[in-house]
């Protein structure tokens, strides 16, 4: 049975708007004086909502989960979803409004750059005040100094003041001290952001390391998927202070970009085009699948679709072209048409047939684009639409071996099966 080093139980936060808003103890006579003579606030600033007495704002709402020993959960959401209050409560910055924490271990957290830093102390000296906060004595510390400082790259700097280190530099030293003190729990809010692209993937492996060597939990927020999916093995999707998914880590974050419930059988492209030099003869109208209740198609089945477009004049080296991404922004591939189409002025249909056994399963977004070209490979662009339409593609992976594609790891194009045969003399 795995070991539970974090549960959350009906977990809520409330906050009261516009009770306290003074800075001084006479403003805050002055407010309430005004309060209970039903004047309008004298320290209130000009054009400022007067929030009503009782005005309460829910951060989180009745929030559960449990987080095993050696998991790494990434916490993702929009601004404003709850994700920092979620770790201000576990850390015990602040106290839930109602329900229960319960932590088997240690806790060391960032939640925002220089957090647990004195600005007076040097780099050494917040070493050793942070290994104290966590209940280590001077000799433990002392054991894991050195490989702390070597980490965080700021041995130069390491006995100068903290208040003179650099965004970059305090990301760096706090991130080394969280991750080799001896604390169970590590939690990551967005803060290797500031670092530069080494330092975060360098963070990343450290991540993975003691989550793999040492079983540390890992609690991770960031707004970069990329890094979500490098690091973490179970996503949650936080929305106006609501557990909305629990569980993988890709369909977490399809639903975290909102496009999870966008497949249909029939898109509108009479959107406005930004960000491409066009010269119109080809205006896109719509995409609809014929004869499907919603666009999956299952391995063998080709993709159908109708495109509707209106030609400004008659030509004849049309091409349409498709641009394949995953729901997450990572490019998967490109399809274009095998032969050029005769257009005609005004409305008109065409038919295309597109394979995917080259696609892992999983569900796409596509960009479609008119073109042509001549023999020389210049070409003009007559319509581009971004995030035209989305289907879903579902398969058993490769047929030979019946291996299960995880596109999280292998990538969301499949090349040709690898043929493989035993050697039985010197030729292959």
């Amino acid at each position: 049975m795995e070991e539970i080093m974090l549960k959350i139980s009906h977990i809520s936060k409330q906050y009261r708007l516009g009770q306290i808003g003074g800075t001084t103890l006479r403003e805050e006579i002055q407010r309430w004086n005004a309060k209970r003579k039903h004047e309008e606030d004298p320290t209130r600033k000009i054009g400022e909502k007067d929030y009503e007495i009782g005005e309460t704002f829910m951060a989180l709402d009745d929030v559960s989960m449990e987080v095993q020993k050696g998991e790494r959960v990434g916490i993702i959401g929009h601004n404003g979803a709850g994700k920092s209050t979620l770790l201000k409560l576990i850390s015990r910055i602040t106290a839930p409004t109602s329900g229960d924490i319960w932590m088997n271990g240690r806790v060391a957290s960032m939640l925002e750059v220089g957090t647990g830093f004195h600005g007076e102390l040097t780099g050494r000296e917040n070493i050793y005040m942070n290994g104290a906060i966590l209940g280590m004595k001077k000799k433990e510390i002392d054991a894991k100094i050195e490989d702390i400082i070597e980490f965080s790259e700021c041995r130069k700097f390491i006995d100068t003041p903290v208040k003179r280190y650099s965004s970059g530099m305090y990301v760096k030293l706090a991130f080394s001290v969280a991750a080799h003190l001896d604390a169970e729990i590590m939690i990551m809010d967005e803060v290797l952001a500031v670092g530069d692209t080494a330092f975060q993937k360098k963070c990343l492996d450290k991540m993975r390391d003691v989550s793999k060597t040492l079983s540390r939990t890992i609690l991770y927020v960031s707004h970069n998927m990329n890094t979500i999916r490098q690091l973490c093995d179970r996503v949650v999707v936080l929305n106006h202070g609501k557990v909305v998914f629990n569980g993988d880590v890709e369909k977490g974050i399809e639903c975290y970009l909102g496009e999870s419930s966008s497949l249909k059988v029939k898109y509108d492209l009479s959107k406005p085009r930004e960000g491409y030099e066009l010269d119109n003869w080809v205006t896109f109208r719509s995409v609809s699948f014929p004869d499907k209740a919603s666009p999956i198609f299952y391995e063998d089945e080709p993709i159908c679709m109708m495109i509707d477009f209106v030609g400004a004049k008659p030509f004849e080296d049309l091409a349409i072209r498709i641009v394949l991404t995953s729901r997450s922004g990572v490019p998967a591939g490109m399809a274009t048409s095998q032969s050029i189409i005769t257009v005609v002025e005004g409305a008109q249909s065409i038919c295309l047939k597109m394979s995917h056994e080259a696609l892992a399963p999983g569900s796409y977004c596509a960009k479609l684009v008119a073109y042509s070209a001549d023999d020389y490979g210049k070409g003009s662009l007559h319509d581009v639409v971004e995030n035209a339409f989305s289907f879903e593609t579902v398969g058993s992976g490769l047929k030979s071996n019946h291996l299960n594609w995880n596109s999280t790891v292998w990538g969301y194009t499949r090349l040709p099966t690898i043929d493989v045969k035993r050697v039985e003399d010197e030729t292959c």
